[in-house]
């Protein structure tokens, strides 16, 4: 017979095991019950600001009292509290609480951008501007990774290691430190050893997959990291989603050709993954979020062309870094709001608010004059173009998009001049490589039409701030300005392409605000619009023209009616030929004697072209046909607007004009049009009518 000690002995083993299994399962468990929900794919979201007031600047305190500069990317630790890159002119790492209180971290960086926590909990920074990856211990010290010397490309020890710009950071259980090396174009890794290695990419921007340095990137920016080691990269550059396995091989997920105009993958920056494989990705330059399934599947989660209901009213100005917490919750940082959101479910019987823009316009319209883009930055020039005007396609579609910004004229290789003292926050700034449209956004302001950092002959301007790539047959392929690089009022940005004008906006892509708002040196209006003609059209798009004597006969029963006029704008010392669209329109009702009829005491001022109307079909809705001009032709643009349908403050709507409730009898509809001066138009603006 055993002994009571033997048995003990050889039971305690499996004591033990057992102990050790239900530990683990309750632990297993814990882990279960604390996850989200699954995830569902195309869900309906509901928008809320977790800090920033809408105002530019650097603020502690209470969440809706804090200000931000360029709140970039963002990470949220193991206890719900989020951390923030805030770049521009703050360059530090900002702090949310639980309960919404903003403070700010010790050290000061140069344009911070990507940010990621590490198991021990400190927070790891790509410094961009220095060229640098750092971290800030859970104590407070600020050290230096890798990097920090002139911006370079060289792997081993990561006191020698350079980079060139880095974007995106990601962390795995280890401590090992990814980096995507933005302008270098590389995916590179700091060992928890500390050692810097290349992962994948080549020499020079590109669009190839393969295997490690064989494959191409260009200007990589976000980085997630998944279970099996797997790495999904933000290829801003090339508007693609890529995968690095952990054998070093590239492959493409998504991507969206150049020449495709519906692609819903433009400009990713951000990338956030879900604990069950859905992964969220922010479309920087079109305000989206975007949604894929584990299996692939490419959603629009939030912004124009939604899927789900309701979550097209989402809108965001320029949607960077996302992450989530503990609870499903995506977190955004936009840095056209100046602002940390949040995105979280919420009941498909709820209505979501349509897209109220939070922030207050650039301090650049605080300056009492304004330098011009051009040689002499002080003397006056032509205006072209403004916002809200109607512009047609090379397709023949006359009523194509609603113009940007403000036009003006210049000569074919004249330098284009940079009017404000601003700092590159876009990682991928210029665009169309020696198309028509090439340009480039600084911050607030944006140069179109022009050759950027080249002369007209291509030789370049200044290559401190401008890269120009070639390929190995001498070939341009690319002009590079790194986010972080600073302009002065008056450094060369340019020379005006065969467009022979400078195209320039104000604001973010998604929060453009009539540039008419800068004033200009030497640029007045005294004169008012004009009114060629109003008239009144049917549900069918039939104009009405049966009359009753000088009156045009209105039917009480028509249904709901469009009232079209055909206006239009000049300013001082422009060319008569030259006209502009109006900046604000509407109408009113009065009765017979003058006397405005209830509900019109003053106009409906229904057309306000103060911010860009986001809608992509907006262009069709303040513009009936017969509007807009051959492409960039002589011809004076026409201008159809629909006065009774709604555009301001970056919404569009249709809507309509029932004289249902007027009696019968002689009234008059009176036109308000307006240009940015203040000028109202007089001639022409009353259409007498009889209702019937």
């Amino acid at each position: 017979m055993l002994s009571y000690m033997a048995l003990s002995r050889r039971k305690s083993p499996i004591i033990i095991g057992l102990l050790a299994t239900m530990i683990l399962a309750g632990i297993a468990l814990l882990i279960i019950l604390n996850r989200p929900a699954p995830t569902v794919l195309d869900w309906t979201a509901e928008l809320t600001t977790v800090a920033g007031d809408g105002a530019r600047g650097h603020v502690d305190g209470p969440a809706e009292r804090a200000r931000f500069s360029d709140p970039f990317a963002l990470a949220v630790d193991p206890n719900g509290a989020v951390y923030v890159a805030d770049a521009g002119e703050t360059n530090r790492i900002r702090k949310i609480d639980t309960d919404g209180h903003v403070t700010t971290l010790p050290g000061t960086f140069d344009t911070p951008s990507g940010l990621a926590i590490a198991p021990n909990g400190d927070i790891i920074v790509a410094d961009t501007g220095a060229n640098a990856i750092r971290k800030i211990s859970p104590a407070g010290m600020v050290t230096k990774l890798a990097g920090g010397s002139a911006a370079g490309f060289r792997d081993g020890p990561a006191s020698r290691a350079l980079f060139n710009g880095p974007i995106g950071v990601a962390v795995d259980t280890v401590g090992n430190v990814y980096v995507a090396d933005t302008y270098n174009d590389r995916i590179r890794i700091i060992t928890s050893q500390g050692q810097v290695r290349t992962l994948a990419g080549g020499a020079s921007p590109g669009f190839a997959d393969g295997q490690g340095l064989g494959a191409a990137f260009d200007t990589p920016c976000g980085l997630v990291l998944q279970a099996d080691g797997t790495i999904l990269v933000a290829d801003t550059g090339n508007d693609a989603l890529r995968r690095l396995d952990k054998h070093g091989h590239v492959s493409t997920i998504a991507h969206t050709a150049q020449d495709d105009r519906t692609g819903i993958l433009r400009s990713p920056i951000g990338l956030a993954q879900t604990w069950d494989g859905f992964v969220y990705i922010s479309s920087y330059s079109r305000g989206r979020i975007l949604q894929m399934s584990p299996t692939g599947q490419l959603h629009i989660l939030a912004g124009s062309d939604a899927t789900p209901p309701g979550n097209a009213l989402i809108r965001m100005g320029s949607p960077t870094g996302l992450a989530l917490d503990h609870h499903g919750a995506l977190y955004v940082t936009d840095a056209a709001e100046y602002a940390v959101r949040k995105l979280s479910s919420h009941d498909s019987g709820a209505v979501t608010k349509p897209f109220e823009p939070r922030s207050r316009p650039p301090a650049l319209i605080q300056a009492a004059s304004f330098p011009w883009p051009l040689k002499s930055q002080t003397a006056w020039h032509e205006v072209v173009g403004t916002l809200g005007e109607v512009r047609g396609n090379y397709q023949g579609e006359a009523r194509d998009h609603l113009h940007a910004g403000l036009d003006i004229s210049a000569g074919v290789g004249e330098p284009v001049l940079a009017v404000a003292a601003e700092k590159v926050a876009d990682p991928l700034p210029n665009w169309s490589l020696d198309g028509l449209s090439e340009g480039l956004r600084i911050d607030a302001m944006t140069y179109i039409h022009m050759r950027v950092g080249r002369t007209y002959a291509g030789e370049p301007l200044d290559p401190g701030r401008f890269q120009l790539v070639h390929d190995a047959r001498g070939v341009l392929t690319a002009v590079r300005v790194k986010r972080g690089t600073r302009f002065h009022v008056g450094d060369p940005l340019g020379t005006v392409n065969r467009m022979a004008h400078v195209h320039l906006e104000l604001g973010p892509p998604g929060g453009k605000i009539n540039a008419m708002r800068l004033r200009f040196t030497e640029l007045t209006d005294h004169f008012a619009p004009h009114i060629d003609d109003v008239q009144i059209v049917d549900r069918a798009g039939q104009r009405l023209a049966q009359r009753r004597g000088e009156r045009l006969i209105v039917p009480a029963n028509s249904g709901m009616l469009s009232i079209v006029v055909d206006a239009w704008d000049q300013v001082d010392r422009n060319a008569p030929r030259r006209r502009l669209g109006l900046y604000r329109a509407g109408f009113q009702i009065l009765r017979s004697d003058g006397s405005p009829v209830p509900g019109f005491e003053r106009p409906h001022v229904t057309i306000d072209f103060d911010r860009m109307p986001l809608d992509p079909k907006a262009a069709k809705i303040v513009y009936a046909e017969a509007s807009g001009d051959a492409v960039h032709s002589d011809q004076p643009t026409r201008f159809l607007y629909i006065v009774t349908n709604r555009i301001e403050g970056g919404r569009a709507a249709v809507e309509g004009w029932r004289p249902t409730g007027l009696g019968r009898g002689d009234y008059t509809i009176r036109i308000f049009a307006a240009d940015y001066a203040g000028n109202v138009a007089q001639a022409n603006r009353d259409l007498p009518i009889y209702v019937q």
